[in-house]
This record gives structure tokens, sequence and C-alpha cells, in this order.
């Protein structure tokens, strides 16, 4: 049987950065706070906590004063730096350039379309680190549109829209909305006179990574996926895998994989999120390379 990782898989730049940061600091300290999960990852979370990274929320952060907190490559909203200048913390700052430059554009944004009386679209995950982090940027409510449909009832299509898109989202998807909302706009019969402006933000990082997945996964036997069961990035990436090999399987770690997936002599691959650190898909690998032994 023949095991291989995908050389493409695994962390992006955002988080590998951010993991650095958060190592080379706890090389000078005992402990370390972080502003949520550095990454949806539980064993990668467990590693680091034996390390000192203690995960805070919150509102356990607007009680501490004093110390360090890192910051996570999904970024945070202006609100975060308030407060932590005025409980004198020191914020390490990890957040992914692509992010930081998409809540640059939206904050420059803002002004063009509030002055047209529009409205500030994001599609994105509800809740998500980072789409509260762009909604912060602006005064006013951004609308956050996710994959269902009845969110577009938020919107009024006789009325301008700019639409941004958080930066994990799926090109897929992007496009099936930006075709919606111009559907629902001729409907409205404002097509020759609404101004619509859809911004496709999304990081390539990510997004380049479903044709080379189908790709790597069409031609293994058996597809065994590794991630955090809290990543939406993986998740994703899963079904990209199930949908061109069957025989995907979706893992967090070694244990659970299954000795009855694989026959001699199978083709594995194994792949993971931008979430998924490399050592994890390696101990999936010897698990079963373990099976053929």
């Amino acid at each position: 049987m023949k095991v291989e990782i995908d050389p493409y898989t695994g962390f992006c730049f955002g988080v590998r950065n951010a993991l650095h940061v958060a190592e080379e600091e706890l090389k000078k300290s005992d402990s370390l706070f972080c502003l949520g999960e550095i990454v949806h990852n539980e064993k990668e979370v467990e590693r680091l906590h034996e390390k000192g990274l203690e995960v805070i929320d919150h509102q356990t952060f607007r009680q501490l004063k004093n110390t360090k907190v890192l910051i996570r490559t999904h970024g945070e909203p202006p609100e975060t730096y308030r407060i932590a200048f005025e409980n004198n913390i020191q914020l390490i700052d990890a957040t992914c350039p692509v992010v930081l430059k998409l809540q640059k554009r939206i904050r420059e944004s803002f002004s063009e379309i509030a002055e047209k009386e529009g409205q500030l679209v994001i599609y994105g995950k509800k809740g998500h680190a980072e789409v509260e982090g762009l909604k912060g940027q602006i005064p006013s409510n951004a609308i956050v549109i996710g994959n269902d449909l009845k969110d577009l009832e938020k919107i009024d299509f006789t009325k301008p829209i700019m639409l941004f898109c958080q930066t994990t989202q799926d090109v897929k998807g992007f496009q099936e909305l930006v075709n919606e909302i111009h559907h629902r706009i001729n409907q409205k019969g404002c097509s020759g006179k609404h101004n619509f402006t859809a911004h496709d933000t999304i990081c390539r990082q990510v997004s380049n990574r479903e044709p080379r997945l189908k790709k790597f996964a069409g031609k293994k036997d058996v597809v065994v996926f590794v991630s955090g069961k809290n990543s939406s990035n993986g998740r994703y990436l899963f079904q990209v895998c199930k949908q061109v090999n069957p025989r995907s399987y979706f893992v967090t770690h070694a244990d659970e994989v299954d000795a009855s997936w694989f026959n001699a002599g199978n083709h594995v691959g194994i792949c993971g999120a931008t979430s998924t650190p490399g050592w994890l898909m390696e101990s999936v690998a010897k698990k079963i390379q373990g099976f053929t032994n």
C-alpha cells in the first residue's frame, strides 16, 4: 500500500505566520494569551496550550490589564484595539496580510456607498471571527449573507449594493451569489439605473487548492482528509474530495483511522485544510502504513 501526503495541503501563509509568531513569543515567556483559537484544529491548539498558549474569549479579554495578547489570523475590529489601549494590553498582531488589506478596503469603501445611501454586503459565515472583524470596520451594520438564499431578503435591491467576500469562501458560491443579486435587481426593474459592485476578495492561496485537490483525490484509491471539526474550510475541502472520490474519509487525528477503509495495494492520499498541521497528517500516514506492516 502506497501512502502519499498532498504537497500543496496544510497551513496557508497566514496560519504559518501566526504560529511562528506565537512560538517565538512563547520562547521568551512561559505563557501567552490568544484571543480565540489560533487555528481551527483541536490537536494543534492542544500542542500550543502545552507550551503556554491560553485561549481566551472577548469577555475575558476586556478584564485583562498589563499583559500581552496575540491577535490571530482572522483579525479584529477597531474596538479590540481600543480596549487594549485603555487596559495597557500589548497586542501581538498576527492578522493575515490578506485580511488586513480587506479590512482597509471595506473602511475606504464605506464612505463611497454611504454617500449613495447604499448597502455594504459581506458574503461569509455568520459569527466567523474574520466576518466579525470586517463588520467592525464600519460605523453602521454591514449585511452578512451566507449560503442560505433567505439571507438575501435583508437586501433592498432598489438601492446601491457593494459586495465583499470573506477571504476563505469558495469562488463558486461567490459567483452564484453575484448572479443571484443581478437576477433580483433585474426583477425589480432596476438594472439600467442600479449600481452594483462585486469585489472578489477571496484569498487565492485558499481557492486555488480546490482544483489541485480534485486532481490529487481523483488519482487515489482512498483519500483520508485530516482537519479540525470547527474548520469551515476543512468541511468544504473534504466535500471537494468526496465529490471526486467516494472513498474519502474525514478524521481529526490518527486514532480515528479505520483499517477496514483500505485494501492491499491501495494508493492512499492524505490531505487537509488550511488549518491542518503537517505533523498531524504525518501521524495519520504513519498509522496507515502500520496497517501494511
